[in-house]
């Protein structure tokens, strides 16, 4: 076993961290940051140091998780949950607060998200408390001291800033009657008992994080979420989590852009199948298929089929790696471009597609999302991701029956890639 592979099992037994899902240089190069820092002169007495000490062991995952968030990203959740909530005190007759939970809430932008957006929308502080949870000791006390500087606050509409905070030197404030709303705790996904002997939540968030684990832990945390969440109770996830969340037994609620899944009055659970997408996607093999006409492509520009160079498989991989992980950090420009960049270089990859679709797809444009979604399936007509997505984006229209399609062809891809597996 070499003395990395000893730093990566360290992670995945800690925070459940699957070293393909972020790449080994990020771990590398934390390990090699601690190791300097903790005055080691091999990565052997680095590890010694590691296994006796608890700091040094959470200094190890600070150094690992780098957070990447900002107020009301994704803003459509929080307009969903407005929604939502409103409807749900009805249905509970207002006879005790609703329960909210964001986890992970890194550095507290989510949770004081949640807030703002239930108080904008009516809501009485007594009619909602929020939880915030996060492995992270740092992240949380930061979000304690709710002092914020100008990359939490990104988009076009930050009008939210001036009813909620107030400028402070470099940064601002927050209002302390929406810090009040949120409990803020250190805790860990992978424990079996988080919460146990609390109700369970009316609304999670749980965003980018199922991702960076492997199949078994995505299984487990899955768990703990299912019984964090009231039956009738409603699951927000990350825009690349969608088909995740589908080949688990849950469905959208049909609301484009707000990423939201609920287990109420859906069919049983299809069995889970082997395949489970990691933000690191591994580019299927082109199948044989005629030279798709230039004018089909999205770009201007974009070189003929029979021009273009063949890339190695880990060239490609690299590439489509490179391009998951800016999306997932919300580098949608970056993404974008990085797409564009590979279709002017490559053959066209269904993966690519998705990514263009699953873009423009947050940032509101539904009808280009669409177009993304159909050109992967094109390519690779049971493509997961852009079934489960485009199924939602038909539900939302209204087109219950080409969503209900969509879902029999998802559902049947996931019994016929685990009936292969077992082969």
């Amino acid at each position: 076993m070499s003395s990395d592979q000893r730093f990566f099992d360290f992670l995945k037994e800690r925070i459940g961290l699957d070293v393909t899902s972020v790449g080994p240089a990020i771990i590398e190069r934390a390990v090699r940051q601690r190791s300097v820092a903790a005055q080691a002169a091999s990565a052997d007495e680095y590890w010694h140091t590691l296994q006796g000490s608890r700091d040094e062991q959470q200094a190890l995952i600070e150094a690992v998780i780098v957070p990447e968030t900002w107020f009301f990203r994704y803003p459509e959740s929080f307009a969903t949950l407005a929604k939502l909530a409103s409807k749900r005190l009805g249905e509970i007759n207002n006879l005790r607060a609703l329960r909210i939970l964001s986890l992970p809430c890194s550095t507290g932008e989510e949770p004081y998200s949640i807030a703002m957006a239930l108080l904008d929308a009516g809501l009485k502080p007594y009619q909602f408390k929020v939880d915030g949870m996060d492995v992270s000791p740092l992240s949380v006390d930061k979000a304690r001291r709710a002092l914020y500087g100008k990359n939490s606050f990104r988009g076009d509409d930050i009008a939210f800033r001036d009813r909620h905070f107030i400028a402070e030197g470099d940064g601002y404030r927050l209002d302390p009657r929406v810090q009040e709303q949120v409990r803020l705790q250190v805790g860990n996904l992978l424990d079996p008992a988080l919460l146990a002997g609390e109700p369970p939540f009316d609304f999670v968030f749980c965003r980018n994080l199922l991702i960076y684990f492997d199949q078994p832990t995505q299984k487990q945390v899955f768990e703990v979420l299912k019984r964090l969440t009231h039956d009738d109770g409603v699951l927000f996830i990350g825009p690349a989590e969608g088909s995740l969340l589908g080949r688990l037994g849950m469905r959208s609620i049909g609301i484009a852009q707000s990423f939201a899944f609920s287990r109420q009055g859906t069919a049983a659970p299809e069995p889970l199948p082997a395949f489970i997408p990691t933000p690191l996607p591994v580019p299927q093999p082109l199948r044989n298929r005629p030279t798709a006409p230039v004018r089909s492509r999205p770009f201007a520009g974009v070189v003929p089929l029979a021009s273009v160079p063949k890339a190695s498989g880990t060239d490609t991989a690299v590439l489509l790696a490179n391009i998951a992980g800016l999306a997932n950090e919300g580098k949608s420009a970056e993404a974008k471009a990085a797409c564009e960049s590979y279709l002017r270089s490559h053959e066209p990859a269904a993966q690519v597609f998705y990514w263009l679709g699953l873009l423009s797809d947050v940032t509101g444009n539904v009808l280009e999302a669409q177009g993304f979604y159909r050109k992967a399936l094109y390519l690779e007509p049971q493509h997961p991701e852009a079934l489960v997505h485009l199924a939602t984006l038909l539900q939302a229209q209204g087109d219950a029956a080409g969503a209900r399609r969509l879902q029999e062809r998802a559902a049947r891809s996931a019994r016929a890639a685990d009936s292969e597996r077992k082969r």
